[in-house]
C-alpha cells in the first residue's frame, strides 16, 4: 500500500484525463442477495475503441466471481436460467438502451450409463470426464434495437455456438477435448463470428482468468488501507465472461463510422445485467420449472459503484434497478459517499494529517464524482438527467479511463490500462488531493494482446488454491 501527498487537484485531472498507467478493480459479491447467486453476479465490464481506427468496440463482461479452478466434479458454468444481456445507451440525453445483446445458455442432460457394466470402455460415462463429455453447452445470441420511435428489432447473429469448456486437468482434457494443452489455439475454437460472414463483430462465451485485482480484505475492513500486507485477493481464481467484439459503425446514430474528436452524440454508454425468471418451482424429483416475467437481479457498469459507494440497506435494490433510475434513487451515495465516513472513524485522514475542514468538504456535495463519470472534463455535457452507472465510451476518441476501460495500454502485459481501484478510490476519498493505492498493482496473469484479451482459465489440476502438503 502506498500514500503520498501530492498537489491538490492532480489526481483528480489525471483521473479525468485517463493518463493513469497502472492497475483493476470490480464487484464481486457486493451485495446481500446476489451473494446466494454467483452464475448471475457481474463482476466486471471492460469497455473500449481500438486505437486510431475506432471501428471496433470491444466489451468484456464479466460473472460469477471467485471461481476455485480444482471445484470438481460440478463445475462453474453460465445457468441456462439466466438472461445475460449487455446494454448499450447513446448521447446525453437517455439511458435507455439503444441496443442490447441478449446471451441465453442451453445445457445437454448428463448421460445416464450403468456403473454395474464393467465392460464399458473408459469414457463410457461413468467416469467423471466422461459425464462431462456427455454434457455440452451452447448459446444463442440476439440482437435487440430500439429506435428513435421506440420500435423494436429483434436479430438473431448466432445459435448453437459452442461454450469454452472448463480448464479441468491433462488426463481429463485429453480424453475429453482431445488435447493435453489447454492453450489459447484451443480456447480460439470457441471465438465466433457473428452475422452474415461474422459481419456484426465475433463473440466468445466461457472460463477465463479473473482479470480483477484488488485488496478486497482491507477495503472491506472499513478502508483499513494504512494497516496489513497488500494482497491481491482475487489472484488463482477464474470467473465466466461473454467478450463481444462489435462494429462501432452498427452502433452509432447514422451507422457510419465515427467521426474523430469529442462528440456527446458518439458517446455511449455500456452496462451488463443478469435476470431471472419470476417463478422457480422446486420439484421433489428431479430438476425444476422456470416462468413468468425475466427479473434483473444483478447489474454493472463502472467498477466500484455499488461495492464501494451504495451503502448495504440498498445494494439489492441497486442490482434490480437501471441506470436511468439511479439519480432519483441512489444520487444521496453518490454525492455523500460513505466510505469517506469510513475513513475518517479509523483515523486514515488523521493519520495523513488531512485537515478537519477539509475532510468535512469531502462529505458532502461531490459533484466531482458526478463529473468525473460523465466525463466533464473531456468537454461532455451530459446532464444529470441522463446520469447513471454506466461506463461511458466515446466512439471517437481513444479509450482511457474513464472514457471506457480497456484492457490493453497497461504499463506491462499483467496490468491493465488504468488502475480504477487507485482512480477511484483516490477521487471518493481525497477529490484528488492524496493518491491512494490498495497495493494490488497487478494481475496475476498477463492479459492477452488480442481478443477475448482475459488470460486463460487457471487449471483445475495444478491451479488449486489447496496448500502443499508433504509426501
Amino acid at each position: 500500500m502506498k500514500l503520498r501527498h501530492i498537489a491538490t487537484g492532480a489526481l483528480s485531472a489525471i483521473a479525468f484525463t485517463g493518463v493513469v498507467a497502472t492497475a483493476g478493480a470490480s464487484s464481486h459479491r457486493e451485495a446481500p442477495a446476489i451473494g446466494f447467486d454467483p452464475a448471475a453476479d457481474n463482476t466486471d465490464v471492460w469497455a473500449w475503441v481500438n486505437d486510431g481506427a475506432h471501428d471496433k468496440l470491444t466489451i468484456v463482461a464479466a460473472y460469477n466471481p471467485l471461481e476455485e479452478p480444482s471445484g470438481g466434479p460440478n463445475y462453474h458454468e453460465f445457468s441456462d436460467d439466466v438472461l445475460y444481456e449487455v446494454h448499450i445507451t447513446r448521447g446525453n440525453k437517455s439511458l435507455e438502451d439503444v441496443v442490447t445483446y441478449q446471451i441465453q445458455f442451453s445445457s445437454t442432460d448428463y448421460p445416464r450409463v450403468d456403473p454395474a457394466n464393467l465392460s464399458a470402455p473408459v469414457g463410457g460415462g461413468k467416469e467423471f470426464f466422461s459425464q462431462l463429455s456427455g454434457r455440452k453447452q451452447t448459446y444463442w445470441l440476439t440482437k435487440v434495437e430500439r429506435d428513435a420511435k421506440g420500435k423494436t428489432t429483434r436479430t438473431v447473429l448466432g445459435q448453437g455456438l459452442a461454450v469454452a469448456p472448463v480448464n479441468i486437468g491433462p488426463n481429463t482434457n485429453k480424453i475429453v477435448y482431445g488435447t493435453e494443452k489447454y492453450d489459447d489455439a484451443f480456447a480460439g475454437k470457441f471465438v465466433h463470428g457473428l452475422g452474415f460472414n461474422g459481419g456484426e463483430g465475433r463473440v466468445f462465451a466461457g472460463p477465463r482468468d479473473d482479470g480483477f485485482y484488488v485488496d478486497i480484505g482491507r477495503i472491506f475492513d472499513l478502508a483499513n488501507l494504512l494497516g496489513g500486507t497488500p494482497r491481491d485477493n482475487v489472484a488463482g481464481y477464474n470467473c465466466h465472461a461473454i467478450a463481444l467484439e462489435i462494429p462501432t459503425a452498427s452502433l452509432t446514430a447514422d451507422k457510419q463510422a465515427p467521426k474523430a474528436g469529442a462528440s456527446d452524440a458518439n458517446t455511449i454508454g455500456v452496462w451488463a445485467s443478469a435476470s431471472r425468471r419470476q417463478v422457480r418451482v422446486l420439484h421433489q424429483g428431479p430438476g425444476e420449472s422456470n416462468f413468468g416475467s425475466w427479473v434483473q437481479v444483478s447489474r454493472l457498469g463502472l467498477p466500484l459503484v455499488n461495492e464501494a459507494l451504495i451503502g448495504l440497506q440498498d445494494k439489492d435494490k441497486y442490482n434490480r434497478t437501471r441506470p436511468a433510475k439511479d439519480v432519483a434513487n441512489f444520487g444521496a451515495y453518490f454525492l455523500n459517499p460513505v466510505v469517506v465516513r469510513d475513513a475518517e472513524a479509523v483515523g486514515i485522514y488523521k493519520a495523513l494529517g488531512v485537515p478537519d475542514d477539509v475532510v468535512t468538504s469531502l462529505k458532502s456535495n461531490r459533484l466531482d464524482i458526478i463529473d468525473t463519470i460523465n466525463l466533464k472534463a473531456s468537454g461532455h455535457d451530459i446532464p444529470l438527467s441522463a446520469t447513471g452507472d454506466v461506463l461511458r465510451v466515446d466512439l471517437g476518441l481513444d479509450s482511457r479511463f474513464p472514457n471506457g476501460r480497456p484492457i490493453p495500454y497497461g504499463a506491462a502485459p499483467n496490468k491493465e490500462q488504468a488502475d480504477v481501484t487507485d482512480v477511484l478510490l483516490s477521487v471518493i476519498l481525497s477529490k484528488g488531493t492524496v493518491a491512494i493505492s490498495d497495493g494490488a498493482q497487478s494481475n496475476d496473469k498477463p492479459y492477452l494482446a488480442g481478443f477475448p484479451y482475459l488470460a486463460l482459465p487457471h487449471e483445475g489440476f495444478s491451479g488449486g488454491h489447496g496448500t502443499a502438503t508433504d509426501k
